[in-house]
Order: C-alpha cells, then sequence, then structure tokens
C-alpha cells in the first residue's frame, strides 16, 4: 500500500461548521459534494445556523486554468506524435529524435511559465496573483528536473562534454545574473556600483568568463592602481583550458592543459599578485576550485546545485558521469553544513546524479508504478475537465497494462450533457471495441430520448445500443401514439429498419406492420392482406393490438373485390373469437368503461358482419372458379 511521508492536507470550506452539523458528502471523479445535514444524534439538537449551499470540491483544479490549457493541449500533440514516430527511431537517430522531443516538452512548459509570471507580477497582491506563483514554482521544479534528466538520461553525456550541459542547466536556471547585469550596467559609473562585484563573482561562478574579464576591464579603466592585477587576473579566465563542442583535443591532453593552468594560478596566488585587492584573490581561489572561498559565496550561488557544477567546472572539470553521485553528495553536504534536512526538490535531483530513474519518478509522483503511474495520475485529471477529457484518452491509449481498465473506468463517469459530447464519448468507444460503454451510452441516450418523447432518437439509440428489451418498449411507445394520433411519426426510421428490426418481435412487428400500411397505400390490397394476417397468425402482434389489426382489416373486407379467401377469413374469424372470448372480467364498470365497453362492443359486431359477408363472397367467387 501507498505510503506518504506526511498527513494528507485539510480542506476548510467557508461557512461549515463540522462540529456542531454533521456533514453528508458523495464522492465524484475527480470532486467530491459536501453539504449540511438536519440529521443528529442528539435528542435535542442546538439550534445552530446552517450553510445553506452545497460546495464542490474539486481535487484538480490546475485543469482550469486557462493557461495551464494550453500546455496541456500542446503537450498532448508532442506526445501523440512521439508514440507515433516511436517504432520508427533506432541508434543515433533515435537519441537525437528523443532529444529534440524532450526539449520540444521543455520549451511548452518554460512558455507557460513565462505567461503565468507575467499574471502573477500583475496580480501579485490577489489569492489569483499568489496561486499563478505558486504554480510558477512548480514548473519551474518540473523544468528544472526535466532539463537534467534529458542530459544525464537522454543525452547520456560523457566526460567533458557532461560539465558543459551542466553549465547550461545551471545558467538557464540560476538567471538572476541577467538582470543584475542590466541593473549594473545601466548606471553612470557600473565599477562603482554597491553590486559591480557581486556581478563579477556570480559571472565566473557560472563559467561565464568572458563576461567577467569585460567587468574587469571597466574596473581596470576606473582604477588605474589595479590595472595590473585585473589584467593577470584576466589572462587566467582567458587561458583556462575548456572543451569546446568543435575541439578535436582528447580529455587527456585537456587535464595536461588543465593541470599547468591550475598551477599558474596557485603560483600568482601563492606569490601574492592579487594580495591588495580581497575581491579578485577571492575570485583567484574560486578558478583554484577552494570549497571554503566557494562557500563564502553562498548567497550568490544561492543552491547547492550550482555549488556542485561551479566546483566541478575548477576541480573536476572531466568529471565522469559514474563519479558525479559522489560530488553532488558531498557538495550537498558542505552546502547545508548540517544547519537544514534536504528538501524534496533536492533528493529528486539527487536520485538523478546517482542515475536512478525509478526512485526520480518515485519521488516526483510518490508512487511506484513508474511510467504508467504517471501517465494514467495525468489523464485522470484531464477527465474531471468538460472538455480535456479528450487528452486524458491518448493517454490511456498508449498504456498498456492499465490504460484500458483505467479508460472504461473514467468513460462511464464522464457527464453526456449533449448528444454532441455524447456522440465523442460514444465515437472513442466504438474506435476501441469498448461493447459495454457503447451499450451503456445508448441506452442512457435512449432514455434521456424517451423521456423527452422524441421517440424516433430513443428507437435509433437503443438500436444501436443493440439492447432488445429497450427496442420492444420504445416499438410499444411507437404503437401506442398511433392508437392515439391515428399514424406514425419518424417515418423514415420506421422505413428503413431493415436487418435492424430482427432486434425484437415487437420491432420486427412495428417495421411489418409500417409495410402494411405502405401496401395499402400503394393499393396492393392481396400483399397487405396476407402481411396482415400473417401478423396475427404468427403470434407475433401483441394481443392488445389484434383489434386495431382487425379494425385495419375492415377496409380490405369492405372493396368489391374480394381480397381475403374463405380460408383467410376463417383465420380472421378464429383471431376475433379468441380475442373477445379471452377478455379478462372485471369489477363494477365505471361510465368511461361501459362507454368503452360498448365501441369494442359495435366493433366486434361490424367486424363480424364484414367478415360473414366476406366469407360468403369468397365461397361463391371460389366454387364458381372451381364450377368454370
Amino acid at each position: 500500500m501507498e505510503e506518504f511521508d506526511g498527513e494528507p492536507t485539510v480542506t476548510w470550506i467557508p461557512g461549515v461548521n463540522s462540529q456542531k452539523k454533521q456533514m453528508c458528502f458523495d464522492w465524484g471523479p475527480g470532486e467530491m459534494l459536501v453539504c449540511e445535514t438536519s440529521f443528529n444524534k442528539k435528542e435535542k439538537p442546538e439550534m445552530v445556523a446552517g450553510c445553506p449551499f452545497i460546495h464542490i470540491i474539486r481535487k484538480d483544479i490546475d485543469v482550469y486554468s486557462k493557461i495551464l490549457r494550453k500546455l496541456f493541449n500542446e503537450s498532448h500533440g508532442i506526445f501523440v506524435g512521439l508514440q507515433r514516430i516511436e517504432e520508427e527511431l533506432t541508434g543515433k537517430s533515435r537519441k537525437a529524435q528523443l532529444v529534440r522531443v524532450s526539449k520540444n516538452y521543455r520549451s511548452v512548459i518554460r512558455a507557460c511559465m513565462e505567461e503565468m509570471h507575467q499574471f502573477a507580477v500583475a496580480d501579485k497582491d490577489s489569492a489569483s496573483g499568489r496561486q499563478f506563483s505558486s504554480q510558477v514554482s512548480i514548473l519551474s521544479a518540473i523544468e528544472l528536473i526535466w532539463n537534467l534528466c534529458e542530459i544525464l538520461f537522454i543525452e547520456v553525456a560523457p566526460a567533458g562534454p557532461l560539465l558543459l550541459y551542466l553549465l547550461d542547466w545551471v545558467r538557464l536556471h540560476v538567471c538572476e545574473v541577467d538582470n543584475l547585469s542590466a541593473d549594473v550596467l545601466g548606471s553612470e559609473n557600473p565599477s562603482k556600483h554597491e553590486s559591480f562585484w557581486n556581478l563579477v563573482t556570480t559571472l565566473v561562478l557560472q563559467g561565464r568568463l568572458d563576461e567577467a574579464r569585460q567587468m574587469l576591464s571597466k574596473e581596470a579603466d576606473a582604477n588605474p592602481a589595479s590595472a595590473g592585477m585585473c589584467r593577470v587576473l584576466g589572462d587566467l579566465m582567458r587561458t583556462m583550458p575548456v572543451l569546446s563542442p568543435g575541439n578535436t583535443q582528447t580529455l587527456t591532453e585537456l587535464e595536461l592543459r588543465w593541470q599547468h593552468w591550475h598551477e599558474e594560478c596557485e603560483r600568482h596566488l601563492q606569490d601574492g599578485t592579487f594580495a591588495s585587492s580581497p575581491h579578485l584573490e577571492s575570485l583567484c581561489k574560486v578558478l583554484l576550485g577552494d570549497d571554503a572561498a566557494l562557500l563564502e559565496q553562498k548567497e550568490l550561488l544561492s543552491n547547492w546545485y550550482h555549488f556542485l557544477v561551479t566546483r566541478l567546472l575548477y576541480s573536476q572539470p572531466t568529471v565522469k558521469p559514474m563519479d558525479l553521485h559522489l560530488y553532488a553528495q558531498s557538495s550537498l553536504d558542505l552546502f547545508l553544513g548540517g544547519e537544514s534536512s534536504p528538501e524534496p526538490l533536492d533528493n529528486i535531483l539527487m536520485a538523478a546524479f546517482e542515475f536512478d530513474i525509478h526512485q526520480v519518478i518515485k519521488e516526483c509522483s510518490f508512487g511506484s508504478n513508474m511510467r504508467e503511474f504517471l501517465l494514467l495520475e495525468y489523464a485522470s485529471g484531464l477527465f474531471a475537465h468538460h472538455s480535456l477529457w479528450q487528452l486524458g484518452v491518448d493517454y490511456c491509449d498508449h498504456c498498456p497494462e492499465l490504460g484500458r481498465v483505467s479508460l472504461e473506468l473514467h468513460i462511464e463517469r464522464i457527464p453526456l450533457t449533449t448528444e454532441q459530447k455524447a456522440l465523442k464519448v460514444l465515437r472513442v468507444c466504438e474506435q476501441r471495441q469498448m461493447t459495454e460503454q457503447v451499450r451503456s451510452i445508448c441506452k442512457i441516450l435512449a432514455m434521456k430520448a424517451v423521456r423527452n418523447n422524441r421517440l424516433g432518437s430513443a428507437l435509433s439509440w437503443s438500436i444501436r445500443a443493440k439492447d432488445a428489451a429497450f427496442a420492444t418498449l420504445v416499438s410499444d411507445r411507437f404503437l401506442r401514439d398511433y392508437c392515439e394520433r391515428g399514424c406514425f411519426s419518424d417515418l423514415d426510421l420506421i422505413d428503413n429498419l431493415g436487418p435492424a428490426m430482427m432486434l425484437s418481435d415487437r420491432l420486427t412487428f412495428l417495421g411489418k406492420y409500417r409495410e402494411f400500411h405502405r401496401l395499402y397505400g400503394e393499393k396492393r390490397f392481396v400483399d397487405a392482406a396476407s402481411l396482415l394476417l400473417s401478423l396475427m397468425t404468427s403470434q407475433i402482434a401483441p394481443r392488445s393490438f389484434w383489434m386495431t389489426l382487425l379494425t385495419d382489416a375492415l377496409p380490405l373486407l369492405e372493396q368489391k373485390q374480394v381480397i381475403f379467401s374463405a380460408e383467410q377469413t376463417y383465420e380472421l374469424l378464429r383471431c376475433l373469437e379468441d380475442l373477445t372470448s379471452g377478455r379478462p372480467l372485471c369489477g363494477e364498470p365505471d361510465a368511461q368503461q361501459l362507454q368503452d365497453d360498448d365501441i369494442e362492443t359495435t366493433k366486434v359486431e361490424m367486424l363480424r358482419l364484414a367478415l360473414a359477408r366476406n366469407l360468403a363472397r369468397s365461397i361463391i367467387k371460389e366454387g364458381s372458379l372451381e364450377g368454370s
């Protein structure tokens, strides 16, 4: 079972007094409904003013942010694109493509972060401004971790280039120096600015030695007494061996050159070249990678991983990936100095430096199901939104173990507020052969249509759901509607049922009964009579509808031409007798029932008379044919 490092946070609901009133709640897929109830275990409950509202507590409120919706949509596009090309990627092209995809992800995150930062600055005193600031912090941490994992697990940078990547990583995420530089250089006399030496030191700490030399030249111009020292330190910065991307020198050559350079820095420090300038002497110690000198700049370093990269730059420039975790751990210990404990972010970065990707994911998610856990947890938040649920579907599709089950559970909880939305959900289910969900959605829509008296739509959905029982119910409503109005609604649907009419006997009867009316309208009386008789004798027609069918036979019986044969007429008589003899006896009839009985009696008498006349005519006709 999953264990948490601390107690879950408490959510306070304004106006709700849980100590005085008992609460009622109901869980939903991504939210919970909470309200007060009148129930109280005390015999005489206190008369305390209640809260008249039903509160909706949402788990993933971030999905309702307009800015984050851009992030969700754009990252979804990158994710789907990667799944499509993943199988085609091999060798070097695979690595290059994955690096490109990773950078695309990070650029989307940074764009969203910058937009949120603008809103946070513009509205910093309000609750929404504080929420934006919080989200910026979260996104910044995500991008920081992602970038480091990109370097270590995707780029898989070897010794030498590894440090260059780590320098870029630090420069990207510790960017206060750019604002400081603009402030200092924008002053009338930069070398006299109160933050001048902080700027120079920060540039050196980030390995931006060319910019640091330019700042030292301004100091030399403004202070001739220190010009010589600035020139010497500037030369040391200029000649520092660095493995550039296009350089062909080997690591051994780089280490030899770096060792000579390091000895030269040490010699200048020992000779007291910078003794008269504490700032320049401190910078020389930084170039030597002196731990004590680096720790004196804690405020400018701001965090332990900046300290780590600076320390490696000036003491172990050819550090091997396998040794990275040793320097990371010692840097963390030195920087914290036993004064504080590592934060969750520190633990995540440390796991990355140890090349333990499983621990990175676990630390990030508080779960252990790795890739699928993260994707499904993310998709779960998207499903709680009224339109972003469509993005969540694709994430479930690419989780082979639990994705299908998760999708089925979430699909069933999507509120079908409009028919258009229902069609989208239905399309998703049909594309994935989710038969039970298709049936469930179609049945829900069919029931809604019946409640709104849209019988055509209801029948269409019940056929699509292949629900025989509901198709029978809707067919009965059609027949009842016909009895009341004397005509059918939605003729186009009934006329084009095709093989779907075989779904249930009642639906078959409805389709065939409509066919009888069509044949009658086309004056194909013989065919219409045969179909009408077969509907009754095959027992496919509901017994309650027999009188209607017999009444429909009256016009055919009264035709000048004999339509029903003697045998067919006997069948109709038998059906009439079965119907009249099988009617149940009721209690004392009321006036309406007596009136209905009189109408039924009249119909029966008319039918008997018409059948008797038709029988006589058919016997005479058939006898005449035999005699001739």
